[in-house]
């Protein structure tokens, strides 16, 4: 009985060490315009052919308010699959808390390219932040996104608490 016993607190203490965790789904997201009814929060929805979408404008952005600050590992994005793939080339994935000016936040990764309907993987290496940002510096600039994953490193109670 004396080994049950151990090995209960043993898997106890497991299921407290640190895990990786989608986040993305605890906040709320915003975009510096919406085109049509293609709103923000379009990137949460756990669908991949729903997509945010922009107007047409200098240096677009998506924000996504996580709430309180978590330590991002990684940051998921999936393209759209039924057209425009490349009008995420050169988005730029900031992690930070700073929630008015945008570029104030560093920066997590480029975007290079992500062909269409395919999820691309950023690390984030554990940087600190409760927002995540995904924005396309440059003129005449339209940024659409699937999906957006946030993953954060914790113990599971701990992340929602």
């Amino acid at each position: 009985m004396r080994v049950f016993y151990k090995s209960l607190l043993f898997l106890l203490v497991q299921t407290k060490t640190e895990i990786e965790v989608n986040v993305a789904a605890w906040g709320k997201a915003d975009q510096s315009t919406t085109y049509e009814n293609c709103d923000a929060q379009r990137a949460l929805d756990g669908i991949n052919y729903t997509f945010t979408h922009t107007e047409e404008k200098s240096n677009p952005w998506w924000k996504l308010d996580l709430t309180k600050t978590y330590s991002v590992n990684r940051v998921t994005i999936t393209n759209r699959l039924d057209c425009c793939s490349y009008r995420i080339d050169g988005a730029e994935i900031r992690v930070g808390n700073e929630s008015s000016d945008l570029n104030r936040n560093p920066i997590c990764a480029v975007v290079s390219t992500i062909p269409a309907g395919a999820t691309y993987s950023y690390s984030c290496g554990g940087m600190k932040g409760r927002y995540v940002i995904v924005d396309i510096p440059g003129t005449s600039k339209i940024l659409t996104l699937c999906e957006v994953g946030v993953y954060a490193i914790g113990a599971v109670g701990a992340l929602k608490n």
